[in-house]
């Protein structure tokens, strides 16, 4: 019986995931022990639950026709872990969470580490990645997404911000004119983060204005890949200012126009919506939002 419950809950990942391998990676198995779990589960009840290939994995109709009751079995093994959770001072269960990948000394991290110790019993999986993830398909519990948010299927509560600063190398400023003024910056290099805009809000004194950069050099997809090409004089660009204090007080950086400033962005708490890991998840997001009150 337990093995029919275990092949359930794998088939039920494998479904949700989209593949073995990624089946595997949420539930901390290898590839070929998911595979194993299917195919029991399959050789017992007499039929095949997925089309295989090599590019691709679907249900056939007899997977699709148990999948909804599968996934109640599973979520009701969640519920019951979470009612644990929500009734005594050590809650218990576990969560999977997403995390940019830069920021490792930023307080919603040493908040997240703060809850790992006062809950031993909460097993956390945490991804850095500058990425976004999708929660309900990749099986994410919890994401922590700076600036602007566009999922609206998501909850999402502000639990902190983030200032950010224009900054060069000194090397590459020595290699052009004084930057004095707006167009004059437009006209610089710069180097682009893929996953915003490339545009840049300044505000002075009430005014707002974007620009829009006409040169961009070089575009990269993490937050740390953009601080070492502006350290090695590539261009400019805006990062948090927790990310290049210490370069610009040891003077590997340099704040370009220091009379314009970049609007505040937020930092959310975003996570679905449905399923039986809700009270643990609020539990944590409680927490991150007392840390910041706190840190204030």
């Amino acid at each position: 019986m337990i093995e029919d419950y275990r092949g359930l809950a794998v088939f039920v990942a494998v479904a949700d995931a989209g593949s073995f391998s990624a089946a595997g990676r949420q539930l901390k198995l290898s590839t070929s022990v998911v595979s194993h779990h299917v195919s029991k589960l399959e050789a017992k009840l007499g039929v095949p639950l997925f089309f295989r290939s090599t590019r691709s994995l679907s249900l056939t109709a007899e997977g699709a026709q148990i999948l909804d009751s599968a996934r109640r079995m599973v979520q009701a093994g969640e519920e019951a872990m979470d009612v644990l959770s929500d009734q005594t001072d050590q809650p218990v269960g576990a969560l999977t969470i997403s995390l940019p990948g830069f920021g490792d000394s930023q307080a919603v991290h040493q908040a997240i580490w703060a809850f790992a110790r006062q809950h031993p019993m909460v097993a956390l999986t945490i991804h850095s990645s500058d990425r976004q993830v999708d929660m309900i398909r990749e099986g994410y519990d919890l994401a922590i997404r700076l600036g602007q948010l566009t999922d609206s299927t998501l909850k999402t509560r502000r639990i902190g911000s983030f200032e950010r600063v224009l900054v060069a190398a000194p090397a590459y400023l020595a290699e052009r004119p004084p930057i004095t003024t707006l167009a004059e910056l437009a006209a610089c290099d710069f180097v682009s983060f893929s996953r915003v805009a490339d545009g840049v809000t300044l505000v002075r004194d009430g005014e707002e204005v974007t620009l829009i950069p006409d040169n961009v050099r070089l575009e990269l997809d993490s937050v740390n890949a953009v601080r070492a090409a502006l350290i090695a004089g590539l261009g400019l660009h805006h990062l948090p200012v927790s990310e290049v204090a210490d370069d610009i007080a040891q003077g590997r950086l340099v704040q370009v126009l220091p009379e314009w400033q970049l609007p505040i962005l937020g930092v959310f708490a975003v996570w679905p919506d449905s399923g039986a890991k809700k009270k643990l998840t609020r539990r944590l997001i409680d927490h991150l939002l007392a840390s910041s009150r706190m840190s204030r």
